[in-house]
C-alpha cells in the first residue's frame, strides 16, 4: 500500500494516537492529519494536528476541505467512540435505561461518524482504493448477542454499522473503489475498558499499540468487496 493522505479521527484518544504512530513508522512518504477535540499533539513532521468539534457541521466541512486541498484522502480513520462516560455507564437491566444515556450514546457513537462520513468520504480518491473506516464493536452484532445488557451501547454500535451498510452502498456508485468498513479494536487496556476487564483472559487484553497495527492489517487486506461489513482486529468478519 502506498498511502499518502491520511486523515485520523479522534486522534488525541488511545487507538487513534497508536494509529498515527503506526502509519506515520510504516510509511514514509505519507501525510497524517490528526483531529481531536482538543488538539493532539505529535513529535513527528508528517503529521498535522488539528482541533476538531464533531458537532459543528461547518467545523467538519472546514477540515475536510483543508485536509484534502492538495491530495484527496487514501485512508479516513474515526476512531472516536465511548464505552462509559462520567455519570453513563453500560446498563446491566431495563430498570437502568435512560433517555439521556441512549441520546448520549447514540450522538458520539453514530451521529459523529456519520458526520464526518458526510464531509470526508467526499474528499477521498476516486481513481484508486481507498479506505474509511470507522471503530465499532462485537456487541454490535444482533446475531452474536447472547449476554443481552449494555443497551445503549450496544444500539448505538448496530446503528454505526447499519449506517456504514448505507454509505457503502451509497458510495459504490461515486468512488468504486472506496471501502467503507467497521472495526472491532478488541479490548485495549485503557480507562475506558478497565472496569470491564475481570472476566476477560489476559492474552485477549491488547495494548493501543498491538490494536493499531491489528486494525492497520485488516485495513490493509480489505477489497471493495468488503465494503459495507464489520471486521474484527482479526480481520474475521463480524455478523451483522
Amino acid at each position: 500500500m502506498n498511502y499518502q493522505n491520511v486523515a485520523v479521527i479522534g486522534a488525541g484518544g488511545m487507538i487513534g494516537r497508536a494509529l498515527v504512530q503506526a502509519l506515520a513508522q510504516y510509511y514514509p512518504d505519507i501525510h497524517i492529519h490528526a483531529f481531536a477535540r482538543t488538539r493532539p499533539v505529535f513529535d513527528m513532521t508528517c503529521v498535522t494536528e488539528y482541533a476538531i468539534d464533531y458537532f459543528n457541521e461547518e467545523s467538519l466541512k472546514y477540515h475536510a476541505d483543508m485536509a484534502s486541498h492538495n491530495m484527496p484522502f487514501n485512508v479516513v480513520f474515526v476512531a472516536t467512540g465511548i464505552l462509559h462516560d462520567g455519570g453513563f455507564m453500560p446498563e446491566k437491566s431495563l430498570r437502568d435505561l435512560s433517555a439521556e444515556s441512549f441520546t448520549h450514546f447514540f450522538q458520539v457513537n453514530t451521529i459523529i461518524p456519520a458526520m464526518v462520513a458526510k464531509y470526508f468520504i467526499p474528499k477521498m480518491a476516486r481513481d484508486k482504493r481507498s479506505v474509511f473506516a470507522a471503530l465499532s464493536a462485537r456487541v454490535g452484532s444482533i446475531s452474536d448477542n447472547r449476554l443481552g445488557g449494555w443497551y445503549a451501547y450496544r444500539a448505538s454500535k448496530s446503528a454505526l454499522n447499519m449506517v456504514i451498510k448505507n454509505i457503502a452502498l451509497e458510495t459504490k456508485r461515486t468512488h468504486p473503489h472506496t471501502i467503507i468498513a467497521g472495526l472491532h479494536p478488541g479490548t485495549v487496556n485503557s480507562p475506558l475498558s478497565v472496569p470491564f476487564q475481570k472476566n476477560i483472559p489476559k492474552d485477549k487484553i491488547f495494548t493501543p499499540e498491538y490494536s493499531a497495527e491489528c486494525l492497520l492489517n485488516v485495513i490493509n487486506g480489505l477489497t471493495p468487496h468488503d465494503s459495507g461489513k464489520c471486521f474484527g482486529w482479526d480481520a474475521k468478519e463480524i455478523l451483522p
